[in-house]
């Protein structure tokens, strides 16, 4: 498969090479899904959590009188039963959502995003990022000028680019990553994809292993 290559001016110079092995992988929507779940459940964070009526304050004295009363017996105030009381089975911070990903089907999931990416021409792949200034204005002059000024836009890099990384910051709809740390949910909520042949290289190498 082959993919345009562009230069800083957003002008087409040419072709790249995309491997198949990577860039032309039949989709199978249950694997990535299931990558795509997994993964958003281990970055939640278990924030609920409740009291049971041995932690609940106060309750020590038994309401009244065990007989004589004519009322149902109680024994303290804190029962889940009463209002004010403990919480029985309710939601605890220990709880834990981690859900292991198998590390070839993860790779398996990225390659068919990015063969998705590539078969609806959403991978744009630049000669190299060497720009004359690092301003956030020149970023967007190249976005413009290749029509991605108002998608969603992941930009791969090879390694950490501290250029890129002042350029684009500001930009609500720009993520930048390390191409080593491309991952299922930032590739699917991306609609296009911007990285250098550097990058493309260092994806190849991860995923073909």
């Amino acid at each position: 498969m082959k993919a345009k290559l562009f230069n800083l001016n957003g002008q087409p110079v040419g072709e790249t090479e995309l491997l198949d092995e990577v860039f032309a992988v039949k989709v199978k929507p249950e694997i990535v899904h299931s990558v795509f779940v997994a993964q958003t459940a281990n970055q939640r964070q278990p924030w609920a959590d409740t009291k049971n009526r041995g932690e609940v304050s106060g309750g020590g004295k038994k309401p009244w009188a065990q007989k004589g009363t004519g009322r149902a017996r109680h024994g303290s105030i804190r029962s889940p039963i009463w209002k004010g009381g403990g919480v029985a089975f309710g939601p605890l911070t220990d709880r834990n959502y981690v859900t292991k990903i198998n590390t070839k089907v993860r790779r398996l999931a990225l390659k068919m995003c990015l063969s998705a990416k590539a078969s609806e021409e959403g991978i744009f792949v630049m000669e190299n990022y060497k720009f004359s200034e690092a301003k956030t204005k020149i970023f967007t002059s190249l976005l413009t000028a290749l029509s991605l000024s108002k998608k969603r836009i992941l930009v791969l890099t090879d390694g950490k680019d501290e250029n890129v990384v002042r350029m684009a910051a500001n930009l609500a709809k720009v993520e930048i990553m390390s191409a080593a740390d491309a991952n299922v949910m930032s590739v699917l909520v991306a609609q296009a994809i911007v990285v250098t042949p550097e990058g493309i290289a260092k994806l190849v190498t991860i995923l073909k292993k």
